[in-house]
């Protein structure tokens, strides 16, 4: 598309939660976008994506799309992990930049043939690694380049729930070669934050469980442990059928430490039906700030703003001026690199 051409006209592949809670809300509310058009094959999510979206076409299957592809500027694929490669590489040889969920792709080899067919077309391709902008994470963030905990030395990090009667999708019967599993799911996105806010793996090591003992059965609960290049060691959990729930972060550093409890808030609002313009959405409540200090005085940490919006924000500024995707897709190859090493010696 050229330089400065506005709206980007959009494609959203799937109407599950991907689709329907993160990427339609997010390009509808955002003015550099218009969404033109919804894929599904379920009659009842096609019915209330044409509800909620009246100017967005709803068809059926991705051929139906890609008939469209002339018309359009970017798919944004919201599917199964197992389809991402397979529908990635045809939006790419239509000339059309791809936004791909996590977790990107079900091996690093199909990521790394992506980038670089993407380079090759001269289209751009980035991963939706949203949770870069929760609020927990850019408070530690914010915590950690203010130098508050001194030099750290252990991070913890969980992603924990009870949900032991499982999701209701495709995600409770995936096999780990189609992308399922709780480490590809959940674990691509604490993995990458632990990167993002440490650097590089230098070693890693992890353990898996889940309902089914068979190799090929998704993991219901997962422990990874990466050192870092730069020393740290990142711990982190991952569990569907956590009864109680442990720290969301728990990070130790010479001077301090930070503990953080509860998830953000911002997927539950959006498939509340809060928009991403409302004045409280991203808010977190003063009661769910971490604290910071040492046993015996500590205090809480306002919150930073939680802002998912800010991923279709950059990827704006990527397509209309030119600027670097908002997620590098050769991060996520990195990560499903780690999740191979864990579950080839988990």
């Amino acid at each position: 598309m050229a330089a400065g051409s506005a709206p980007i006209r959009t494609a959203v592949v799937g109407f599950g939660v991907s689709g329907r809670v993160f990427h339609a809300p997010l390009i509808e509310a955002d003015p550099s976008y218009s969404l033109d058009v919804i894929v599904t094959a379920d009659p009842e999510r096609a019915a209330a994506a044409a509800a909620r979206y009246p100017n967005a076409r709803v068809v059926p299957t991705a051929e139906a799309l890609f008939a469209l592809a002339a018309d359009l500027d970017l798919v944004v694929l919201g599917t199964p992990p197992a389809t991402h490669f397979g529908m990635a590489s045809t939006a790419i040889a239509h000339k059309l930049h791809v936004v791909v969920d996590k977790p990107f792709v079900t091996t690093s080899a199909h990521g790394e043939e992506l980038l670089a067919a993407a380079a090759e077309a001269g289209v751009h391709l980035t991963v939706f690694q949203n949770r870069r902008w929760d609020a927990d994470f850019l408070t530690l963030k914010k915590l950690l380049d203010a130098g508050a905990l001194g030099e750290v030395r252990t991070f913890e990090s969980r992603f924990e729930w009870w949900r032991p009667e499982g999701f209701g999708n495709w995600r409770d019967s995936a096999t780990t070669a189609e992308g399922g599993g709780i480490l590809h799911d959940l674990g691509a996105h604490l993995i990458d934050q632990a990167i993002q806010l440490f650097g590089p793996v230098a070693r890693s090591y992890g353990e898996t469980a889940g309902k089914s003992e068979e190799q090929s059965a998704p993991e219901q609960d997962a422990f990874v442990s990466l050192l870092h290049d730069s020393g740290v060691r990142s711990r982190l959990w991952m569990n569907g059928a956590a009864a109680l729930t442990g720290p969301r972060f728990h990070v130790l550093g010479s001077s301090a430490g930070y503990t953080k409890w509860g998830l953000d808030g911002q997927e539950p609002a959006l498939d509340a039906g809060v928009l991403p313009g409302d004045p409280g959405y991203g808010v977190e409540p003063q009661d769910s700030w971490g604290v910071l200090g040492v046993d015996g005085a500590t205090s809480a940490v306002p919150a930073k703003r939680g802002a998912y919006p800010q991923f279709y924000r950059l990827l704006a500024d990527t397509l209309l001026r030119g600027a670097p995707v908002p997620v590098d897709p050769a991060d996520a190859v990195e990560v499903l690199k780690v999740i191979e090493e864990v579950h080839a010696l988990a």
